[in-house]
């Protein structure tokens, strides 16, 4: 099947109720001609990996470190270069457009670079070096952007790009992920009229139902692609289709743009990947991979809020009820594994997997290491915790018991799980460092996702690093070799074979599997704040090969029949 035939496909799944066939042909040739795309190439192959064993992802705002020096993108990429080097090879760079609210997410004009951070060669600087990962914000844009002030003049373009729901319109159902009025009464040139509004008053949300905004969005995607950007991230991209009747998330029509996004995404670039950001329950989160034809990855969001809970009371039964459940990911696709990032730790995705007693209690231990609380409306005007603002560093800064002195090492050994997972494991810039609550930020902006978006001036952090006995030197070594380590084995290939082990409540672990089956590496991970014994007859080391841990470099023979794991330690068991 050519471009021009899928996509063909697509737009009808999409806009046969409301546009007739010339119609369709017509906008299928603009999103063609606007991506750059011969009609008649043929998409590539579904099922191929884009990643292997050395890949390690990086998210990070454009800003978050600084000097007077340079521009903060400049500022990023020296950074990068002199310190990271090697251990990653993606680079998740937050919004970098210019924007009104919301850390960058309430963008002002896609077709720009943010003058505070750079401009566009600075972007392209960071493509040469690293795969480069840019937010696609789907769902919605600033009330102060051009298209929306068009859109109140009832003028091009804008006039009808936002959704305005019918007065028959049933909202009842709706999905809410936050507490805010999901409508808002705007004043326009001839009449008041109430735009949806998912996540603010200042992101409106747009109107799929109109192709012309697809249209829009492929152009924007070209010039993303342009610059070097070969990862895409589709934010909120569960809430991009309203029907009325419906809760509008996760609709089939949402689906179906996703598929469309990834095919014109894919034919222009063949080894450009889609990564979907759905901050939802792990079977709805688990959908978006559809089959292998929509996100090649998913934010693997049921992880961060189940590792947290397993270190915080040492109990590994609720994580390795979860991996045990988790399909392996088929070829072409993965999981997008992380454990900290710009936003909190999300409670949702751990639904059904947490009750709700594990969560009340999860959710005071880190309201008293100093996270705070964001919350969300639900059915009959409730609202419920949704994510806990906090550093990964605070947050594992002791157990249920109260605050301790391991919080480096379960700090470390929460990572070296990640590490060891199915997937590609993605570090938050801040956890590099183990960066500590920003509380003054947060009293700056009023915002509490900003207790997790310090900003640092670049001679502190280096200060900070040089120093021998700091705690942000001790986590960037510590975490600096794990990675090392990981990116020389074949058994961590994100789609190596995976299979939980059950140790007992207190140790946490898993077997990798390399393609070729030349390679065993069992994962033992002690959850808990005091030594544990792990009986080696419970793992399946094989007689005729050399067993050592690489984490150690301590050697097994037939003789070690039990080891003792400190507290929060990690050992991987290798054969080769």
């Amino acid at each position: 099947m050519s471009v021009s035939q899928r996509v063909d496909a697509h737009l009808a799944e999409l806009y046969s109720d409301r546009l007739n066939r010339d119609a369709l042909v017509e906008w299928r040739d603009q999103l063609l001609t606007a991506m750059r795309l011969r009609p008649q190439q043929s998409p590539p192959a579904a099922h191929r990996n884009l990643w292997d064993e050395t890949d390690v992802a990086l998210i990070t705002y454009g800003d978050s470190i600084q000097s007077s020096e340079e521009k903060p993108l400049q500022v990023l990429h020296n950074f990068l270069n002199q310190r990271i080097g090697a251990m990653v090879s993606w680079v998740h760079i937050l919004p970098f457009h210019p924007w009104t609210s919301d850390d960058g997410f309430s963008v002002l004009d896609y077709s720009s670079v943010n003058e505070a951070l750079g401009d566009w060669s600075d972007l392209t600087g960071i493509a040469v070096d690293y795969r480069l990962i840019a937010d696609l914000v789907l769902n919605h844009c600033s009330s102060r952007s051009v298209w929306f002030e068009n859109f109140r003049r009832g003028i091009h373009p804008g006039a009808e790009y936002f959704f305005v729901p019918p007065e028959n319109f049933d909202i009842s159902q709706v999905v809410r992920p936050r507490t805010s009025a999901l409508l808002e009464t705007v004043i326009t040139d001839s009449e008041s009229r109430a735009v949806w509004c998912t996540f603010s008053a200042d992101q409106v949300d747009f109107n799929f139902k109109n192709p012309a905004v697809l249209w829009e969005f492929s152009g924007i995607i070209r010039q993303l692609l342009d610059v070097g950007v070969r990862i895409f991230r589709l934010d909120a991209v569960a809430f991009l289709w309203k029907t009325s009747g419906s809760n509008c998330i996760h609709l089939p029509q949402t689906h179906e743009l996703v598929r469309l996004f990834r095919t014109l995404i894919e034919c222009a670039q063949p080894d450009a990947i889609v990564i979907t950001e759905t901050n939802v329950p792990n079977t709805e989160n688990l959908s978006y991979f559809g089959h292998a034809d929509e996100a090649h990855a998913i934010y693997n969001f049921s992880l961060p809020p189940l590792l947290i809970h397993g270190l915080l009371t040492g109990s590994s039964q609720h994580l390795r009820a979860w991996m045990m459940s988790m399909p392996p990911a088929e070829p072409g696709t993965t999981y997008f594994n992380f454990i900290a990032s710009h936003d909190g730790i999300g409670l949702r995705p751990a639904e059904g997997l947490l009750s709700k007693s594990d969560l009340e209690k999860m959710v005071a231990t880190l309201e008293s290491f100093g996270g705070l609380i964001s919350r969300r409306q639900v059915d009959g005007g409730e609202s419920r915790p949704y994510e806990v603002n906090i550093a990964l560093f605070n947050a594992l800064s002791g157990t249920v018991r109260g605050p301790d002195a391991l919080a480096i090492e379960r700090f470390v050994c929460a990572h070296a799980i990640m590490l060891g997972l199915e997937g590609i494991p993605a570090f938050y810039l801040h956890s590099l460092f183990g960066t500590h609550n920003d509380v003054e930020r947060v009293i700056h902006t009023g915002h509490n996702r900003s207790i997790n978006r310090h900003q640092w001036p670049l001679h502190q952090l280096t200060a900070a690093l040089d120093d021998t006995e700091s705690s942000h030197r001790r986590v960037f070594v510590a975490l600096q070799k794990l990675i090392q380590l990981r990116k020389k084995q074949p058994a961590f290939h994100p789609n190596a074979t995976q299979f939980t082990l059950n140790l007992g409540d207190f140790l946490f672990g898993f077997w990798r599997q390399s393609a070729d089956r030349r390679q065993s590496i069992f994962c033992i991970h002690n959850l808990s704040d005091q030594s544990q014994i792990l009986s080696m007859q419970a793992l399946n080391l094989i007689a005729t090969d050399d067993w050592y841990d690489l984490v150690s470099d301590q050697g097994f023979d037939d003789s070690v029949t039990q080891f003792c794991l400190d507290p929060y330690q990690s050992l991987w068991i290798s054969n080769r």
